[in-house]
């Protein structure tokens, strides 16, 4: 092989389906079933409402460019939905974020609460200010990973899920099933890139990071966009390791309500927190009222690959030839999962990067650790 990576979520599907089309012999390895872990926890969010001017946002816009020509006509529940952000105190943050987001290139429209109101009518009267984000969109995210390892497939790729990477030596990737030779690995690991790193001989600081998710039974048409409280943005940069809540409430194809979200470091604990549901319920009946008397059918929770600086690393390691890492989304892996395999597999083969790689380099400052 040219290429073995390490991971079957939606990141590393997307570094293998874009090294697979630049012509690299391409196997994709998983201690687990393809695609079970962080992208089958997730609520499939493209999103450029959350993210302030700079790499991450240009990271964003180009991976929403390239989101729709990845698939195809693949059927992965694709809904450009839009996103709705309100504010139910004071609107001057929310309005300076915008103001700079449409600077950076986003296109984010300034509406009254009362317009806010005509797009989602189950929403609180108590809006003060909204912003319509027009290219938020929403994928079923196993769906899409899958989409793009059936790329692979069909260039001639290997997928093998159910096989453990241990350790890494001159010989290639040593596995449970034995030693694959190959030229490079790509750390696709998610959450468990740390500990994957730690494996391969070159350590870097990626740690999880808890979320929740209530699922309501399926309702008519409640709510037509992804619609978030401003204090969304602020959660979603904090490095508290304390529990982070803010309100995100949004529909599936199915009808059922996702509500989220919350953020907190305990590891890889498992366990349900109900003080989260609680905190999690609470707030989205706030913002949905209506939502207060809906049977919650599930919840589940999933972990998210944690930088300390908050942005993807992705690029080569200084420390052994050949080993790449393409990890630390958090939780705007699927969004940012087409930018992610292009520039990784830029990188790798030596063509120019369609964006500037330096701000995601794993030489950055927190991010390596020692051996």
């Amino acid at each position: 092989m040219d290429v073995v990576v390490v991971g079957a979520g939606v990141i590393g599907a997307a570094c293998a389906d874009a090294l697979s089309a630049a012509g690299l012999r391409v196997t994709v390895l998983d201690r687990g079933p393809l695609a079970s872990g962080t992208s089958a926890a997730g609520e499939g969010n493209i999103l450029v409402s959350d993210k302030e001017p700079g790499p991450e946002l240009d990271l964003a816009l180009s991976s929403l460019s390239r989101w729709p020509a990845l698939v195809g006509d693949t059927d992965i529940e694709w809904d450009p939905k839009g996103g709705l952000v309100v504010a139910t105190g004071d609107p001057a943050p929310l309005a300076h974020f915008a103001a700079v987001q449409r600077e950076a290139g986003v296109d984010a429209r300034w509406i009254t609460p009362a317009e806010a109101l005509e797009r989602e009518p189950h929403l609180t009267t108590r809006v003060t200010a909204a912003v319509h984000y027009p290219q938020d969109a929403q994928v079923q995210p196993v769906l899409a990973a899958q989409a793009l390892l059936s790329n692979v497939r069909r260039r001639g790729g290997v997928l093998r899920p159910g096989v453990t990477v241990v350790g890494l030596d001159a010989r290639g990737v040593h596995t449970s099933e034995g030693v694959i030779a190959c030229d490079h690995v790509v750390n696709a690991c998610g959450p468990w890139s740390g500990e994957v790193s730690r494996a391969l001989g070159a350590p870097i600081a990626i740690a999880p990071r808890r979320g929740m998710v209530l699922v309501t039974a399926p309702l008519p048409p409640t709510v037509h966009h992804k619609v978030y409280d401003a204090d969304y943005v602020g959660a979603v940069a904090s490095g508290d390791a304390d529990l982070q809540t803010s309100t995100v409430v949004e529909s599936t194809a199915a009808g059922t309500i996702l509500i989220g979200s919350s953020r907190e470091r305990v590891g890889f604990d498992e366990s349900i927190r109900i003080r989260v549901l609680r905190e999690l319920a609470r707030k989205a009946v706030a913002l949905f009222p209506s939502l207060a008397d809906v049977p919650v059918m599930r919840a589940y929770g999933g972990f998210r690959p944690y930088a300390p600086d908050h942005l993807p690393v992705i690029g080569a390691d200084p420390r052994i030839p050949g080993l790449w890492h393409a990890t630390g989304h958090e939780g705007a892996g699927i969004g940012l999962a087409a930018a992610t395999g292009a520039l990784l597999a830029e990188l790798l083969t030596g063509a120019t990067p369609h964006l500037d790689p330096t701000p995601f380099r794993v030489d950055r400052p927190g991010v390596l650790e020692c051996v």
